[in-house]
């Protein structure tokens, strides 16, 4: 269904973003893997990219950087003349009480989360020009609803839902849909910042309609979805995959 597509995926070498690289890749998408630090994982998600005969390309980008970001999308340039998919996935942040949240904190999160999301979708106009170009943001449930420990984070997820509001207006006349997804508890290595994970994991299944948490496949899922011909009139949206769980809070 994506093939002859080339798509970017940050923050791709693991969890959420490993599972959508894979998705993308299995429908026919060159896959541009973006990562910051654990470069093992990332050669790991290259490999099995390629494994879906396709073009993969590792790019090593901190996402808080906007000259590392333009060097990102020089290299998409080089490397394949164009770009069809955006996805911004890329996380990173801290889990404290808004009382304990330093302006080093803040600036972490909105620069990792929606600023970096703007900076990309800035780079990725031109190389979307004449195409049928998608853009998806990756967010989460605490942008909506408060989690313990989360405000930070929830509020940095709050503003890269706003800018997908604005980008799909902005950029729709010109070709692009944008679009987010809004993953509930997604069982992936950054709840190990919290104590009484197993506790907490376990509750929230308990409580989830569906009977189960989220997995990063579970998103990948959507994000395929929303890159898809099927999703051309959606736009502008935050589509929530969470198993029902927001609904019993």
């Amino acid at each position: 269904m994506l093939e002859g597509q080339v798509a970017v995926v940050t923050g791709a070498g693991r969890g959420i973003g490993r599972a959508i690289a894979l998705r993308l890749a299995a429908a026919g998408a060159d896959v541009v893997i973006n990562y910051y630090v654990n470069q093992e994982a990332a050669e790991k998600t290259l490999a099995e990219v390629t494994m879906h005969g396709v073009r993969g390309h590792l790019v090593q980008a901190d996402m808080k950087d906007p000259a590392q970001i333009r060097r990102l999308f020089d290299e998409v340039k080089a490397r394949f003349g164009g770009l069809d998919l955006l996805v911004s996935n890329a996380a990173s942040g801290v889990f404290r009480p808004a009382s304990e949240l330093t302006a080093k904190h803040w600036d972490w999160m909105m620069n990792t989360h929606p600023r970096a999301f703007l900076l990309c979708a800035q780079a990725a106009l031109p190389l979307m020009q004449g195409r049928r170009g998608r853009m998806v943001a990756v967010s989460s449930i605490g942008s909506q609803r408060t989690i313990p420990q989360y405000a930070g984070m929830g509020a940095a997820k709050g503003a890269l839902e706003t800018l997908t509001r604005y980008l799909a207006v902005e950029y729709g006349p010109l070709g692009i849909a944008v679009n987010a997804v809004s993953g509930g508890a997604v069982a992936t290595e950054s709840w190990r910042q919290l104590a009484e994970v197993g506790t907490v994991l376990e509750d929230i299944r308990r409580r989830t309609p569906a009977g189960r948490i989220v997995s990063p496949e579970d998103i990948a899922e959507v994000v395929f979805f929303l890159c898809g011909p099927q999703a051309e009139m959606i736009r502008g949206q935050v589509i929530v995959v969470d198993g029902g769980y927001s609904l019993t809070l």
